[in-house]
């Protein structure tokens, strides 16, 4: 087996860009290089009518009814602040609830706690051993002065898919904004804002092939309007959503990506449902003591997240160093915390820091997945013959074995 290192499957954290996305922004560059806001020349007309085509590929693949819905920002995060932080600035006359689930990315969290130190109130929701919600305590959760509910689509870390198009049929029915954070979503699984009743979409281009620093926001215009109030001012740029020149090479590049996954999206779920398949059976039949997190069908095609119990985390990625895997979101890498992700599970503390997270991609291989098995398998038995505590419970495990084959052999 010959494959070249180091192998990238970590493809939650970014994606490469796609040659065909590369080449659709190069221009924007070099020669086609006006602002998109002038409009008092061609320069500014070209770029401007780049900007209207992308919008149109981002509206097309979530299934938004006009391409004016999408707002363009510098990605998920800068979406995810503008929803949350918007739609409470906005609404505040209405009421000051927002509903939320504690497995949600910092982006949300965090522009949740900021709320609460201005008086707003929120409700993080737990999760199941899967990683879903609960839907009748969501139901439950909401109140008359409940203004959003924000759950994302699928989680970054377990890939755990939440049931959108309930969340959203409630949120209708109750007459609450409902946000999601597409992020993971978009381009990997079918989405459909109206379909599933969805208020406010986040999303971004550098996990779907796309480049890094532009995203969007998507914004319902009709049945019903949402309103937003801005977080950034300037020269009223996107309907006054979002001022700042627009990053034309950028939008042009997202515009590319959503086009791509648009049509491939179906064909490449099934081929990284089975390099995923392909790669947790060849772990799980060479290794005991292994969990698998996150829910086990309603799950992203590519993710895969394990635990590899006598192990630490951090040390199996240490010793994998011709693979590039992660131990959780690349947004708190650098904390040695284990994953709040998993915690909220119910995964033991222990535990949750033995994990690794698997994302694999579009240009990933069969080769690839078979190199990591062997090398995963290699480095998880030789550090577990370093740890006296598995040493110790295999031991136990023997005796036992062997205390009922002489009980066996005394009967008969």
């Amino acid at each position: 087996m010959k494959v070249q290192t180091p192998i990238y499957m970590d493809n939650h954290a970014t994606t490469p860009v796609d040659p065909r996305v590369l080449e659709a922004m190069l221009p924007y560059f070099t020669e086609k290089f006006g602002n998109a806001a002038s409009r008092s020349h061609a320069f500014g007309w070209e770029s401007e009518a780049a900007v209207d085509t992308a919008r149109e590929q981002v509206a097309r693949i979530i299934g938004a009814s006009s391409p004016r819905e999408i707002v363009f920002t510098s990605g998920a995060t800068e979406s995810d602040n503008l929803a949350v932080k918007g739609v409470a600035e906005a609404y505040k006359e209405k009421g000051d609830h927002i509903v939320t689930c504690v497995t949600e990315h910092k982006a949300v969290l965090d522009s949740c706690k900021v709320l609460e130190k201005h008086g707003y109130r929120v409700t993080y929701l737990p999760v199941d051993r899967d990683g879903l919600i609960d839907l009748q305590r969501l139901d439950d959760a909401i109140t008359d002065k409940t203004i959003l509910i924000s759950i994302m689509q699928a989680n970054n870390e377990i890939g755990t898919i939440q049931p959108i198009k309930e969340i959203g049929r409630l949120a209708k029915e109750k007459g609450v904004v409902f946000h999601t954070d597409a992020t993971q979503a978009v381009g990997r699984i079918p989405v459909d804002v109206d379909e599933m009743d969805i208020d406010l979409l986040s999303l971004t281009a550098h996990k779907m092939y796309g480049p890094k620093g532009i995203g969007a926001l998507y914004v319902r215009s009709s049945k019903p309007r949402v309103k937003l109030a801005p977080i950034i001012d300037g020269g009223g740029h996107e309907r006054g959503m979002r001022s700042g020149t627009l990053n034309v090479p950028g939008i042009v590049g997202l515009g590319k990506a959503c086009e791509i996954a648009q049509r491939e999206t179906t064909a490449e779920a099934e081929r990284l449902v089975g390099l995923r398949e392909r790669l947790k059976d060849g772990i799980l039949g060479e290794l005991d003591e292994v969990t698998i997190n996150g829910h086990p069908k309603k799950r992203l095609p590519g993710n895969l997240n394990m635990s590899f119990a006598y192990v630490e985390g951090e040390s199996l990625l240490m010793a994998l160093k011709e693979i590039a895997v992660s131990t959780g979101s690349a947004c708190t890498s650098a904390n040695l915390e284990p994953s709040y992700v998993l915690r909220a599970l119910g995964v033991p503390e222990e535990l949750a820091h033995t994990s690794i997270r698997f994302g694999l991609g579009r240009f990933n291989t069969e080769d690839e997945v078979d190199f990591t098995i062997k090398r995963v398998v290699e480095e998880v038995r030789r550090l577990r013959a370093l740890s006296p505590v598995y040493k110790a419970k295999k031991a136990k495990i023997q005796n036992r074995r062997q205390a009922e084959i002489n009980l066996r052999e005394r009967v008969s």
